[in-house]
């Protein structure tokens, strides 16, 4: 499946969550089978070159994507998540979004100093979540080896807030 069969699996929901906004929502894409596998496959193919030694998804849509690619690649993954979420010692970071802030946690374990790291999310808006992400990566000693998006709101800003992290997105708006 072409890069635009699947954006014609990307719904506009117009006013979510609030007035104005135009919602990209992916759960049309996640529904057909051809559609899902062929977004997996892409993904998959688009990080291989940068060769992660495992991928680090974001909670809670950045599973879905993570953790199929991170399986095609023979490799491990390691979740992202809010507060409170993983049972054994964490790390956090707290991080600044458009009306408030947010934390994320890691276990304190889960990457190794050196580890080459592919993140995986769905949609990359302001960047704030994957910057928190990988400043959670690097605390570790590991390394961020690219950044890789299902779909990317370019209009927002975010790849400007990643810095000089390689930026992967399957579809662009």
């Amino acid at each position: 499946m072409s890069i635009d069969a699947l954006r014609a699996h990307i719904r506009d929901v117009p006013d979510f969550p609030k007035p104005g906004i135009v919602f990209k929502d992916i759960t049309p894409l996640l529904g057909d089978a051809a559609g899902f596998g062929s977004c997996i496959r892409l993904l998959t193919e688009l990080v291989r070159p940068f060769a992660p030694d495992t991928v680090v998804a974001i909670e809670s849509r950045g599973f879905i994507f993570g953790a199929p690619v991170a399986a095609a690649l023979g490799i491990g993954f390691v979740p992202v998540r809010k507060p409170g979420k993983l049972p054994y010692q964490t790390r956090s970071v707290r991080y600044d979004l458009e009306y408030g802030s947010g934390t994320l946690e890691v276990h304190a374990d889960a990457l190794r100093p050196g580890q080459r790291v592919m993140v995986i999310d769905d949609v990359l808006a302001t960047g704030g979540t994957a910057a928190a992400t990988a400043q959670l990566i690097e605390e570790h000693g590991a390394s961020v080896c690219a950044m890789s998006f299902v779909v990317e709101l370019g209009f927002l800003g975010g790849r400007a807030r990643l810095g000089s992290h390689e930026i992967l997105s399957l579809l662009r708006y």
